[in-house]
């Protein structure tokens, strides 16, 4: 069994007819985390884990005469759940076509970093995998970013860090490390993790870096 990890840039015909600049929307990144189609009523539930302005991801899509409701659950200021349903778009409709496959499997969550942007791993034998390519809609721009065995790194943070590295981020974070003005400092971290300060540094910036690697669908 193998998988990989694609890149997708949507033509602007498959995009959603958002009636307002992209750039006032301030939707940073949306995690689809779970969907489902009716084929009798033709559309689609879902639920996603939204990064942005949730009041301006609202008034969007309530104007949207394709969405039926949309339901917030704020998490933070700034992140927020959306439940949503819509109609199945023929736009849509041909992309997930591409995945309706036999022997292929999409790995959630389902990453969008724009209106156009798209991340998707998907799991299946080599030669399913081998004509997905083949069974995307024209106009459809494809990066493929890894194909081997499945490995791949669940967006859960226990599949990212090691065990020494979440001790060190809890361990900083404690101390005040990561406090906004900083009132712990890199010698007290590595005190409680009895190392050096070098060593201290390392652990933490090793864990930082893989954590704006999963903010930004690396």
């Amino acid at each position: 069994m193998q998988s990989t990890d694609l890149t997708l840039r949507l033509p602007e015909w498959m995009e959603l007819p958002v009636p307002q600049l992209r750039n006032d929307l301030e939707v940073h990144r949306e995690e689809l985390l779970s969907w489902h189609v009716d084929p009798e009523t033709e559309r689609v539930r879902f639920l996603s884990v939204i990064a942005g302005d949730r009041e301006a991801a609202r008034a969007v899509a309530t104007d949207l005469d394709v969405v039926h409701r949309f339901d917030i659950t704020p998490i933070d200021e700034d992140t927020f759940y959306a439940y949503a349903v819509m109609d199945v778009r023929a736009a849509d409709a041909s992309l997930m076509g591409a995945f309706d496959e036999p022997g292929l499997v999409i790995v959630p969550p389902i990453v969008y970093t724009s209106s156009e942007t798209v991340h998707v791993t998907v799991l299946g034998e080599p030669d399913a995998l081998a004509g997905l390519l083949e069974a995307f809609p024209d106009g459809v721009e494809i990066d493929v970013e890894r194909v081997s065995d499945h490995r791949h790194r669940v967006e859960t943070l226990a599949g990212r860090l090691t065990a020494r590295q979440f001790e060190a981020m809890e361990t900083a974070r404690a101390v005040g490390y990561y406090d906004v003005p900083r009132t712990g400092s890199l010698a007290e971290v590595a005190v409680a993790l009895e190392c050096s300060e070098s060593a201290s540094s390392t652990l933490l910036r090793t864990a930082e870096s893989v954590l704006v690697d999963a903010a930004l669908g690396r």
